[in-house]
């Protein structure tokens, strides 16, 4: 059955642009377009017209950005896999505020082209629902964990509760953002993936009575352990080859997985090998006990005696004193005697990738 409802076009930052228009784009506009906006016109004007390949560029949170082509059908596996999950359909209303150049953004886009959704784009901005209609309503959106903490902190709770789902991903959840999706009725999902996965593999509940420590991979995406104990991903959205990630993980079945850390993020201390992922978890926690939310991370730093001495880097001022004992009493009760960072090392502000993920090794060598 047709829907009543079915667009004709999209609102991007606050301007509405016709699908017949977007085909002919750029002859077709009778306004000038930042350079976003063109990026996204662009794409949608490939879609639209049926192009078979695209080139993306990885967001470079782990190393240096690459490109990397994309099949078509590779994204139509993507985007109907996730609209099937969520019962997404024509007429459903997006919010797509994350980086549409990147593979998150994009499949918003795919997602939405694909099931007639009525889309509205926005520049990435941590509070996107500045940008929007104060009566929009929405069905689906994804968000970084800053713009979800923005747009809790800003009281919307309510127009968040108007949706079938939420996806969050691109970083990950830290304790006091979990604590805070809690009252949510809306069920929200950490997602899994990567651009050589077309976005999101994965998904693990973050809030309600199914909220769980697992992510749980979509049915059709075969996955496996490498001999480092990190996961590997096959099917049809990564045009059925292997992909071998860094990813340890402690894989249940087929299909259940727990995220342990990267593997090029283990700490060689003293000929322990440390987790850094794992003490970072463990860390997060202990701030928001104390009261304190603040981005953290840790990494090895060289040491004569131990090769590698575990180090916490904490973003923002220096803790107090007391404060500082309290972490570290919280840190010594939960870590093993080689996990507990040697030294706190405070950091006025992280560096973060174009995608607003941490970039440890940019912020590290800002140190340096």
């Amino acid at each position: 059955m047709t829907s009543p409802n079915l667009p004709t076009s999209l609102l991007l930052n606050g301007r509405e642009f016709t699908y017949a228009a977007i085909q002919q784009y750029p002859a077709q506009l009778d306004a000038p377009v930042n350079g976003y906006e063109a990026k996204v016109l662009d794409f949608v004007r490939q879609w639209l017209t049926g192009t078979q390949e695209f080139t993306l560029t990885t967001s470079g949170s782990t190393g240096t950005p690459s490109a990397i082509t994309l099949r078509r059908r590779q994204l139509e596996a993507s985007a109907q896999r996730t609209a099937d999950y969520f019962d997404l359909g024509p007429g459903d209303r997006a919010l797509v505020c994350l980086n549409c150049e990147y593979i998150g953004g994009l499949m918003m886009l795919v997602r939405g082209l694909e099931r007639n959704m009525h889309l509205t784009i926005v520049e990435p901005h941590a509070n996107p629902f500045d940008y929007v209609a104060p009566e929009a309503e929405f069905d689906f959106s994804a968000f970084v964990p800053l713009q979800l903490k923005m747009v809790l902190t800003a009281g919307l709770a309510p127009r968040l509760n108007q949706m079938k789902a939420i996806l969050v991903g691109g970083a990950p959840a830290d304790a006091s953002l979990t604590q805070e999706l809690q009252p949510l009725r809306v069920p929200v999902y950490l997602t899994y993936g990567m651009t050589e996965t077309c976005s999101h593999v994965a998904l693990r509940r973050l809030n309600g009575p199914e909220a769980s420590p697992r992510f749980r991979v979509f049915t059709g995406i075969a996955a496996g352990q490498d001999e480092r104990g990190c996961l590997t991903l096959r099917g049809d959205v990564t045009d059925d080859q292997l992909i071998v990630t860094n990813d340890q993980v402690n894989l249940l079945d087929t299909h259940t997985f727990e995220w342990l850390g990267r593997a090029d993020f283990v700490i060689n201390s003293g000929g322990v090998k440390v987790p850094a992922e794992k003490v970072e978890l463990v860390l997060d926690v202990a701030l928001a006990e104390i009261g304190l939310s603040r981005r953290c991370f840790v990494a090895g730093q060289p040491d004569e005696r131990l090769g590698q001495a575990v180090t916490a880097f904490i973003e923002g001022a220096a803790l107090s004193a007391g404060q500082e004992q309290q972490l570290q009493t919280l840190l010594a009760e939960r870590l093993g005697r080689y996990e507990v960072p040697k030294q706190l090392r405070y950091v006025p502000e992280f560096q973060l990738t174009a995608t607003g993920k941490l970039n440890r090794a940019a912020t590290l060598r800002g140190l340096a």
